[in-house]
């Protein structure tokens, strides 16, 4: 800004630098056509000017907005996990120079009139897609007109492969894995509470393949339960239909940290003891994971990497590359203390 509070004009700086106003622009847009003295007489203007480039100026000189789509799913807090995930997606954007801009849309084919909009609108350069469902029409219908996007998640579609590059995590090996290490700490009776059944689909049917795999790997006999809604109350109604069987469990394995929070209110209420009478575990390391008393065990989610590595394959996927599956990290706390491994 100037002494007057009028914002610092390209034309000035480059009166200060001496060069053109095309070498500025240069600087700005294409610092890879400018020689590394002028570039950095250049800079030193910009610095010491205060000089701050027109979004909308930059958008024309490099057909990029400079803005990355990201949807927002759901009621604000529908899911504590995707909070800290949209957190660390914006930082991973924002230091490729870029910003996230986020919309809503409907649900289903009517939501993809808002992604039409924003796409002749010339609004965003790519999109960042999450919460995805199973044969989410989203990805076809955005590969089938060229327009760059990544996936958080998959869509498990019933022939061929996922359009276009996703990044997801391994839910299935690290339900086995916890069935494994359950089994390792002497229970025999290992059960699932999983999301309403009519949406067990992917990651929560991924999650409930895995502790299936697990038991039957050792030959255990586990019962899979469902809650009848996304909230600690359902959980907890679930976690109740285990807990009276004539053998109820000494272990469950919960779909969420949420769901494992209800369930350990269960267990709490019929005077039962988490990571003694019955091991509780749950899945994403959400806040909660730390919030409840003794701590949850659950499976922690690569934030950070699956962020960065979204922003990568948006910008660099190669031809090949069309999907990266990482792998979840169980954290021991004391609804499950695995980290111990006693013989019960």
């Amino acid at each position: 800004m100037t002494e007057r509070g009028q914002a610092v004009t390209l034309r000035q700086v480059a009166a200060h630098a001496g060069v053109s106003r095309q070498t500025v622009s240069n600087v700005i847009n294409a610092p890879q056509r400018v020689d590394p003295v002028t570039l950095a007489k250049v800079r030193s203007a910009i610095e010491a000017l205060g000089y701050q480039p027109s979004r909308t100026a930059r958008s024309l000189a490099t057909r990029q907005a400079g803005l990355i789509g990201y949807c927002l799913a759901g009621l604000p807090g529908h899911s504590l996990y995707m909070d800290q995930f949209l957190h660390a997606l914006t930082e991973a954007v924002e230091e490729t120079g870029r910003h996230m801009l986020l919309f809503t849309a409907p649900d289903g084919d009517q939501g993809l009139t808002t992604y039409a909009n924003l796409i002749a609108q010339r609004t965003v350069d790519a999109f960042i897609l999450s919460d995805t469902v199973d044969e989410d029409p989203r990805h076809e219908w955005l590969a089938g007109r060229g327009v760059r996007f990544a996936s958080f998640g998959r869509t498990w579609p019933r022939q061929g492969e996922q359009p276009g590059p996703w990044v997801d995590v391994d839910g299935f090996a690290a339900c086995a894995e916890l069935v494994t290490r359950l089994h390792a700490a002497g229970h025999r009776r290992i059960a699932f509470v999983g999301w309403g059944k009519r949406v067990m689909m992917g990651a929560g049917a991924d999650r409930l393949r895995g502790w299936e795999a697990g038991c039957r790997r050792l030959g255990l006999s586990g019962r899979a339960v469902y809650s009848d809604s996304d909230s600690m109350d359902g959980a907890a109604h679930a976690a109740a239909a285990l807990l009276d069987d004539p053998e109820p469990p000494t272990a469950i394995v919960a779909v969420s940290d949420l769901l494992a929070v209800g369930v350990l209110s269960e267990v709490r209420r019929r005077g039962l003891r988490p990571g003694h009478d019955v091991w509780v575990t749950g899945f994403d390391d959400s806040l909660l994971a730390t919030s409840v008393e003794g701590g949850l065990t659950t499976v922690r989610q690569p934030t950070a990497e699956i962020a960065s590595t979204l922003v990568r394959l948006i910008d660099n996927a190669g031809p090949a590359e069309t999907g990266v599956l990482l792998t979840g990290r169980i954290v021991a706390r004391g609804s499950a203390p695995l980290d111990q491994l006693q013989q019960r």
